[in-house]
């Protein structure tokens, strides 16, 4: 019986890509567009994908009834998880896109601007940059150190050092990637970036279920 991927989808952008990625390495991809439905998937793995602002995103999220099904799913059940992009935003404690914003607090920090006005950074970051991967032995991003990977945001997660997973430099030193436990998350796009997204998404599909997001 193949893996079940559930990938949320709450009316921002389109997770058509992810899907595809997914199904490409053999994984029943399920699209949950509400908490019922995602509950009732009872999946292996869930994906959580994002683009746009950041505030929209998590007012869907708590409109479609997703929340408290993640927590029980992702927090307390321990179902591997990966948030991409806006999806990795949303777990920090605050962001500041267009005001002030409640995250999921998933990932103790703050979500803010890349640059600051008048820096002469341009913004958005759109395409290839590579990643610093602080821990050689994580299971998904390990053997990826060094490697380009695709990038389209204009906000960047900031958090104490012990979650983060991976940097990248553009207009200084970022946060590309964090990982809390069995709490996976990318600012990159995987979906994008050809046989090294397909990679880390392969890797992910194998992380261990735990019990704990540690």
């Amino acid at each position: 019986m193949p893996l079940r991927a559930s990938i949320i989808e709450y009316g921002v952008g389109n997770i058509q890509s992810v899907v595809n990625a997914c199904r490409r390495l053999g994984v029943d991809a399920l699209v949950a567009q509400d908490g019922a439905a995602l509950a009732s998937q009872r999946p292996d793995r869930i994906i959580l994908p994002g683009v746009g602002a950041i505030g929209e995103a998590l007012a869907n999220l708590r409109r479609r009834g997703f929340q408290e099904v993640l927590q029980a799913l992702v927090q307390d059940a321990g179902t591997p998880f990966l948030g991409i992009c806006v999806g990795m935003q949303m777990l920090a404690e605050r962001c500041e896109e267009f005001g002030a914003h409640e995250g999921l607090g998933w990932i103790p920090g703050t979500v803010s601007r890349l640059a600051p006005e008048g820096s002469g950074i341009r913004l958005p970051h759109v395409g290839w940059n590579t990643l610093e991967v602080r821990d050689p032995a994580d299971p998904v991003l390990g053997g990826l150190n060094g490697q380009d990977m695709y990038f389209v945001h204009s906000y960047a997660m900031r958090c104490p050092e012990e979650f983060v997973l991976a940097y990248c430099e553009y207009g200084g030193r970022f946060v590309a990637a964090v990982r809390r436990g069995h709490i996976l998350a990318v600012q990159f796009h995987p979906e994008k970036s050809a046989a090294l997204g397909g990679q880390l998404l392969s890797a992910f599909m194998k992380e261990p279920v735990c019990t704990s997001a540690a």
